[in-house]
């Protein structure tokens, strides 16, 4: 488990475009926020994703760098992008599910023909200008995500306040 305050893992990821993101080579204004989603099967990550689309400039606002992972298959993570609309969003794909432990990402088998055989359950990492960890929403199914005007507001009073990460102990 990564705890806030914590340097967060390594994480190098393909992009749908063709490049390569890398967490790391980040140089946000105040912050890197990483949504993992379960992948194309998911019609509430499909909704998440489209109202972050919608959002992207208020987070830009903020300074606030946005990707969205999942451990699709490169096809699967170009149809994703071709059919749901999240055009300026960047999607990464292929997290391996070793890597998703290292963030302490839940972990569920395919249940249907619809599912892959493995994928992981969401999770949302804030991360801060020096690669640390200092807000994290990690879920174990599909739905009981933040809100997304709830993390905005919630970095707007952090930005304003000082707020230092919790829950480091």
């Amino acid at each position: 488990m990564i705890k806030p305050r914590e340097k967060a893992p390594e994480l190098t990821i393909k992009l749908v475009n063709d490049a390569k993101w890398s967490l790391q080579d980040q140089k946000p204004e105040n912050f890197t926020l990483i949504f993992f989603y379960r992948g194309k099967h998911c019609p509430v990550c499909q909704k998440q994703l489209e109202q972050l689309q919608k959002k992207i400039g208020d987070f830009k606002e903020r300074g606030v760098n946005l990707i969205a992972i999942s451990a699709n298959t490169e096809e699967i993570a170009k149809e994703t992008y071709k059919e749901w609309n999240i055009e300026d969003l960047p999607i990464g794909y292929g997290l391996t599910i070793e890597e998703a432990r290292k963030w302490g990402l839940f972990i569920s088998n395919g249940i249907s023909d619809k599912e892959p055989n493995q994928f992981t359950e969401p999770g949302l990492f804030l991360i801060d200008k020096e690669g640390k960890v200092y807000w994290e929403s990690i879920q174990s199914m599909p739905f009981g995500r933040p809100l997304l005007n709830d993390v905005l507001n919630g970095i707007d009073y952090i930005l304003k306040a000082g707020y230092p990460a919790r829950g480091e102990a």
